[in-house]
């Protein structure tokens, strides 16, 4: 049976537009027969905010979603990321770096950009083909861990995005695996996590295409067989083009539903968003009975004023 993950991150409170990203890929997989499995990724420890998990959890709950298995928590075992970290490290495709973020921004300057937030690393510490790397540094403090990244291009059909082709070398580079802290890094963590929790639909924001490829690769160099399938949707942003954030206001859902706003009337707007008619209190069966991906706008949501004023208006 085919299987997704809901994967709240407990990096701050879920918004409008992660609600209509879990609402789709809940609805997908209902609709679909697939398994759902709940997975908190919580690898990011400085930015882990204390009750986040809870709190996403429960609403996820509150909006009417259920799940098959879970949660699972990626730090309460990290046994497989450090096997999968050995494994490369034996493949001989990851190598140390111990640049820091001040160095990377310099070097930036006078070489192309990455994708997003992500610097193109310019390949400061990749050693010289067929020289010696001392994979005993593997988890020791203050040094990272990069995979070799070929300069090729990658290309893959998008379910919902369609044809979509990056060439990682030259949009980020060599691509970190293992943090200066530790820790696993996301890219990492989510393809081990998808691999061994048999996730084969992954549905997820437009914002992590760039992060397909990089992925792809660590299925390949990790010998995981064939990749999931991706639907990445556009995003709901604000009115100045800028991903959801809280220069944009309190979009947060624990913020509606302390003020008293109704599930179905968050449904509603999220309903509409989805390409379902005009906006109107909808019940989470409803939702589930009239979705329809083919109904999906193609194009980012802007969230406006007048949006907020119709959820508080009850």
């Amino acid at each position: 049976m085919p299987r997704t993950r809901l994967a709240p991150s407990p990096t701050g409170a879920l918004h409008l537009g992660n609600a209509r990203t879990f609402l789709v890929n809940w609805a997908l997989a209902r609709q679909l027969g697939w398994e759902i499995i709940l997975r908190v990724e919580d690898l990011d420890g400085p930015r882990i905010k204390a009750g986040a998990s809870e709190q996403a959890i429960e609403l996820l709950e509150w909006l009417g979603l259920d799940w098959d298995e879970g949660p699972y928590y990626q730090l309460s075992d990290q046994s497989a990321y450090q096997a999968a970290l050995q494994q490369l490290a034996s493949a001989g495709v990851i190598y140390p770096c111990r640049c820091t973020r001040k160095q990377l921004e310099a070097a930036s300057l006078s070489a192309p950009h990455g994708h997003e937030h992500d610097l193109r690393y310019p390949g400061n510490c990749r050693p010289a083909d067929g020289e010696s790397i001392d994979h005993g540094l593997l988890g020791s403090e203050g040094v990272a861990w990069r995979l070799r990244v070929p300069d090729e291009s990658i290309a893959f059909d998008d379910r919902f995005a369609g044809r979509q082709e990056f060439n990682v070398q030259q949009t980020v580079g060599d691509f970190l695996v293992a943090t200066k802290a530790g820790l696993t890094s996301y890219q990492l963590a989510v393809v081990v996590d998808d691999a061994r929790q048999g996730i084969d639909q992954v549905v997820r924001g437009d914002d992590l295409l760039a992060s397909t490829p990089r992925q792809m690769l660590l299925y390949e160099r990790l010998q995981l067989g064939t990749p999931p399938s991706y639907y990445h949707l556009p995003l709901v942003i604000g009115e100045d083009g800028r991903r959801l954030a809280k220069r944009h206001g309190d979009s947060r859902l624990l913020h509606y539903r302390e003020q008293g706003v109704h599930r179905d009337r968050v449904l509603g707007l999220l309903g509409e968003w989805c390409g379902l008619g005009p906006r109107r209190e909808m019940s989470i069966e409803e939702f589930l009975a009239r979705f329809d991906l083919a109904k999906l706008p193609e194009e980012p949501i802007v969230f406006e004023a007048h949006d907020d004023q119709w959820l508080m208006a009850t």
